[in-house]
């Protein structure tokens, strides 16, 4: 029960985030993550340039100092190779390797959970071709794919629900984005059967941001019920004697 609170607690968190950046009109900057899910895989390569940039340093400087004691030194110009050698492992790893920015056929791949930080890396990578409006929605997404993914934790691979997820966030959003992205810009401001590229992309993705949030709804309404049904046995269990207590003392003033 305790995972179960603590769960609802993060996604209430997460819908609270969510409003907070709907009111203030987005508050990504470019090249920042949209969501956890992204940050997690952009965290894991920064660790690993780390780590190759240590190692390759280490060795450098292991040879070097293996070197010195073999030939009694290794002079000047030993040295001023050590340090250009470092300097250059330093540049390269630091750069190296690069975070990859996942196909559109690899959205759907693997865990609901990578599917759903691939697509948040995803999207950071279309957004600066977006409208000003769309992007912001993109923004939004991305705290509501976080709300989304600690749902999918506790949810069977096989639910029905999962396969709608796959389709929505796999799928639907990409493919819309993708259609827009066809438009040659010079046409995209220009009124087709009522309205523009840009306008119709807007309104697309604030529905499918919507819909998202109507099956992360859904889906935490279990674990909802349980709270609630949770409280309702702690108020019985724990707090009906002092109900008892409150009214007797109100039925003798009376």
């Amino acid at each position: 029960m305790t995972d179960t609170t603590n769960q609802s607690d993060q996604i209430l968190s997460a819908a609270g985030q969510s409003l907070q950046v709907q009111r203030s009109g987005g508050r990504h900057r470019p090249g920042e993550s949209i969501g956890q899910g992204s940050a997690g895989i952009k965290t894991k390569n920064l660790l690993k340039k780390v780590r190759n940039v240590v190692l390759a340093v280490f060795a450098i400087w292991l040879g070097a100092g293996i070197a010195g004691a073999m030939f009694s030194g290794i002079g000047f110009w030993g040295v001023m190779g050590v340090v250009v050698a470092t300097a250059i492992a330093i540049a390269v790893f630091s750069s190296f390797p690069k975070v990859k920015v996942p196909k559109r056929a690899e959205l759907t791949q693997g865990k609901p959970q990578q599917m759903v930080a691939r697509t948040e890396l995803w999207l950071e990578a279309q957004r600066p071709a977006l409208p000003p409006p769309a992007a912001k929605i993109v923004d939004d997404l991305g705290v509501q794919l976080d709300a989304l993914g600690l749902q999918l934790e506790t949810v069977d691979a096989n639910h029905p629900s999962v396969r709608e997820v796959r389709e929505l966030v796999g799928e639907y959003i990409p493919e819309t984005i993708e259609n827009y992205r066809k438009i040659p810009e010079h046409l995209r401001k220009e009124a087709h059967a009522g309205k523009n590229a840009d306008e119709r992309l807007t309104d697309s993705l604030g529905k499918l941001s919507g819909e998202i949030d109507r099956v992360t709804r859904r889906m935490a309404e279990g674990a909802l019920d349980d709270l609630a049904i949770k409280d309702r046995y702690l108020e019985y269990r724990y707090g009906g004697d002092e109900l008892l207590e409150e009214l007797n003392q109100s039925g003798r003033k009376d």
